[in-house]
């Protein structure tokens, strides 16, 4: 089998393997997004990558048989690590939420429309391309220090609002998910995604102070509300920690759409397919289904067939959150009951609950079959 190339995403990383090169010769190396020093130039590099990075010059002379991908003058670029909200928000100003307008999440926003989500120019397309190339890779290279199993995703409505009982019932759950060892994964936007983070980013302290972030929160419960990442901003300010992770997986798609920055670790895309497959790829510990609407209904029968054909070698739990609104408002739970039961459906691993505890509990003890 051929061997994976090593990846250089820093600068450390680059002159270390430089030490460990005395020979001065360098293959199947992929440099990603860094500044690639001056000593460089007196190495040989056969069969490597060079991935938005910035070359000493007559560097590129000498990469006969390697690839350069340089960066393609766009506002977003090839990068080696996923985004954070001081990326996404970095003009914000405290107290002046038209500063918002000017934050790299909207710039970038407000050049995708410029050239059309569906753009046709072939050099915008291959700059986003190789933008969301860049991010699944820094996803998975993040992912890679934990189980898969203890990676378990949310799904549910963007319009659910801070002050919704049903917010505060994502977070605790999520809340004591994160503290029994599992990273909450979701489309890191507001609703029901955001709630998902606030319990994340709110373990290891008390319920208490849990419902302190929540009313922080709910000065500006609803998405459109000018101030609703300056509240988010706040609970962050308020309770400060560095312990526990999450991640957010939104997309310029629907830029509209604000990426809560109550997630640690921000994988945002272009293309909306690859986000919205990955979050269902991703979550092999299990997912949870709390309500919405005409995207999470599409996610659910997105991960039915994922389980049904065993695609990545074993089922996981398909729990739903909210009896009577997947049982009567929205009758998913018992159609898809009664498409396993007449055989439509297999390997489904399905429940619905109102109780919190018992999806902890479920999730934590579960094991796949394999």
């Amino acid at each position: 089998m051929r061997q994976n190339y090593r990846k250089i995403l820093t600068l450390e990383d680059c002159l270390e393997l430089f030490e460990t090169h005395r020979d001065k010769h360098i293959k199947r190396t992929a440099f990603q997004g860094i500044t690639i020093p001056q000593e460089a130039l007196n190495y040989t590099f056969r069969g490597c990558l060079f991935i938005g990075c910035k070359m000493p010059h007559g560097l590129k002379c000498k990469l006969a048989d390697s690839l350069v991908f340089p960066n393609m003058g766009e506002l977003f670029t090839f990068r080696s690590t996923l985004y954070t909200s001081d990326d996404l928000y970095d003009n914000y100003q405290a107290g002046q939420p038209e500063s918002m307008k000017s934050c790299y999440d909207q710039r970038v926003y407000k050049h995708y429309l410029e050239f059309g989500k569906r753009s046709t120019d072939i050099k915008e397309t291959l700059a986003r391309t190789l933008h969301d190339h860049s991010i699944s890779s820094a996803l998975h290279e993040f992912l890679s220090a934990y189980k898969e199993t203890d990676v378990v995703g949310v799904m549910g409505g963007h319009a659910i609002a801070r002050n919704d009982p049903r917010f505060a019932t994502v977070a605790s759950m999520a809340k004591a998910l994160t503290e029994r060892g599992k990273l909450m994964i979701s489309g890191g936007g507001p609703g029901a995604m955001e709630a998902t983070h606030l319990g994340a980013w709110m373990a290891g302290r008390s319920d208490t102070e849990l419902q302190e972030a929540l009313s922080l929160l709910s000065e500006a419960a609803e998405f459109t509300d000018p101030l609703w990442l300056e509240a988010a901003l706040k609970v962050r300010g308020r309770f400060p920690q560095n312990t526990y992770y999450s991640v957010g997986i939104p997309t310029w798609l629907y830029g509209h759409e604000p990426a809560t920055p109550l997630a640690t670790h921000i994988a945002k895309y272009f293309d909306n397919s690859i986000r919205e497959d990955g979050i269902l790829t991703l979550a092999m510990g299990g997912i949870v289904f709390t309500p919405g609407s005409a995207g999470t209904m599409q996610e659910i029968f997105q991960e039915a067939v994922q389980n049904h054909y065993l695609s990545f070698g074993y089922s996981s739990p398909m729990i739903f959150l909210g009896t009577d609104y997947w049982t009567r408002e929205m009758p998913v739970y018992p159609l898809i009951q009664d498409l396993v039961e007449r055989g439509k459906y297999r390997n489904l691993i399905l429940d619905i609950t109102d109780d919190n505890d018992k999806i902890v509990d479920d999730l934590v003890s579960w094991t796949p079959s394999i």
